[in-house]
């Protein structure tokens, strides 16, 4: 099942990269501004889960989430 799996994902990032190989070798294909506008939203909204999870990890581990639970008998 992990070959299958394995060989899936393989033949899907070697089909992804001869898409942007070929995308990229375009000459002079200009980018839409909705694509720059929408290339922007995501790398701000990937800061901010980035920074969210980050602050996330900081408090719990500041808190005690992080610690082992205590067995009292």
């Amino acid at each position: 099942m992990r070959i299958a799996i394995s060989i899936g994902l393989l033949v899907l990032l070697i089909a992804v990269g001869a898409y942007v190989y070929q995308g990229l070798t375009v000459p002079d294909a200009p980018v839409p501004t909705s694509g720059l506008i929408l290339f922007m939203i995501g790398i701000a909204l990937m800061v901010v889960v980035g920074v969210g999870l980050m602050g996330l990890l900081f408090y719990s581990s500041r808190h005690g989430y992080d610690e082992p639970p205590h067995i009292e008998r």
